[in-house]
């Protein structure tokens, strides 16, 4: 049988048997009243031997002892040689003793059958092309379209706190002051945005400064810097971008936000980042402010006090002691502490009183008694520095030293890192 990517014709004949016969008898017929008329080379067997003729299909069906059906006969040669074979087997009149009648159907170009299947294939590969790239240019168009519409505040956090999209995905996140400073950055094209809503820092913003980069965006005035102090000491803020002095961030264009963000309007590193402190800060450790005095001014008012101590008492003054157990204490806990954004209380034998979060650290100190050392993660400010004075603690340690303006004569105020722990 000839393979079906090479047929090229099909032979479609219908008979008609005076009387009842089975497939075999046709083919029978076919092959015995056709052989020798036109040479053994135009012999259906040598035909089918040499793969010019396939398989003969006979289908037939009885009824009221006749017999009806048709005859295919697909076939690999010219066009002339298919309507030849056509015009013998139309010849045969007689299956076994029963009368017989084959007509011509017609001949099939089995290819031009194939050239139709494979245009109307590539009118529907067109039609599916064409919707396709419809719908992808609708769809570009579409997100063009999209990116030009302004997204809409959500709320972040258990405070419910006014936000843009952005802050769930962002990597790093802006920090405002208040819902119309998000509608500004909205309206910028910024999504990655919470405000604060005050100058309490809420715990999610907290929260959120443990897992991505923040950067603060604050008015130029007095609001903006008790922000900006409330989130040094309980955030990890990676800058602090202020509006011109004066005026606030809403009062700001989308066109000058951006400017701002790009470096363009006042900026600065936050306090931690920085580092500042005046030069009585830098010293280690401080002594209370009554050892600061020039050493020829205290010297004369102590040799009085300690004349009048041997008056009073025969027992010698004793010498300054060694450096307090305190530092070696710090050094002991610095290593678990770093980094965790906490406080830990000790009291005069340097035993822990208690750990808590230092956003809670003023309030603590306020309601704890014996309290005489503090060491914590965190910026020590004028307002910590006066909880601790009236708490009569005895000194604290933290990572930096803020402004401070007025430091009691009582307390005394180092950073890790003038112990050498970093």
């Amino acid at each position: 049988m000839p393979d079906s990517a090479i047929v090229k014709y099909l032979v479609k004949l219908r008979f008609e048997v005076d009387g009842v016969v089975e497939k075999a008898d046709m083919i029978g017929a076919i092959f015995g009243q056709t052989e020798g008329l036109f040479g053994p080379e135009m012999n259906l067997n040598e035909l089918q031997k040499s793969w010019k003729v396939g398989r003969i299909e006979i289908n037939l069906e009885s009824k009221n002892d006749r017999t009806y059906g048709e005859i295919l006969i697909p076939m690999s040669t010219d066009v002339s040689t298919a309507a030849l074979i056509a015009a013998a087997v139309e010849s045969v009149d007689k299956v076994g003793p029963c009368s017989a009648r084959v007509e011509l159907v017609t001949i099939e170009d089995v290819r031009a059958s194939r050239r139709k299947q494979i245009v109307d294939r590539a009118k529907d590969i067109m039609k599916e092309w064409g919707s396709r790239t419809a719908s992808e240019g609708e769809n570009l168009l579409k997100d063009v379209q999209d990116s030009t519409k302004r997204a809409r505040v959500v709320s972040y956090g258990t405070e419910n706190l006014p936000a843009g999209p952005g802050v769930y995905t962002s990597e790093m996140v802006y920090i405002v002051e208040g819902r119309a400073d998000v509608i500004l950055f909205l309206r910028a094209g910024i999504e990655n945005v919470v405000a604060v809503e005050g100058t309490s820092i809420p715990q999610s913003v907290i929260d959120l400064g443990r897992k991505r980069r923040l950067i603060a965006v604050l008015d130029g005035d007095r609001g903006g810097d008790l922000i900006e102090k409330e989130l040094e000491q309980v955030a990890r803020v990676e800058r602090v971008l202020r509006a011109p002095h004066g005026k606030e961030v809403e009062d700001l264009t989308p066109m000058e936000v951006l400017q701002l963000l790009r470096g363009e309007g006042p900026q600065r590193q936050s306090r931690s980042e920085r580092g500042e402190r005046s030069e009585e800060q830098r010293r280690p450790y401080r002594e209370p402010r009554q050892s600061r005095e020039p050493r020829e001014q205290r010297e004369p008012r102590q040799q009085t006090e300690v004349r009048e101590v041997v008056q009073q008492a025969p027992e010698p003054v004793a010498e300054p002691q060694a450096p307090e157990p305190v530092v070696g204490k710090v050094a002991e806990i610095f290593p678990a502490l770093n980094g965790t954004l906490e406080a830990i209380l000790l009291d005069e034998a340097l035993t822990e009183k208690g750990r808590f979060p230092i956003s809670e650290l003023v309030q603590k100190v306020d309601g704890e008694s014996g309290i005489k050392f503090i060491i914590f993660d965190g910026i020590i400010t004028q307002r910590l520095v006066d909880a601790a004075a009236k708490a009569k603690v005895d000194g604290i340690i933290g990572h930096r030293v803020g402004e401070i303006k007025n430091m009691p004569e009582t307390l005394r105020v180092g950073t890790f890192r003038d112990l050498g722990l970093e």
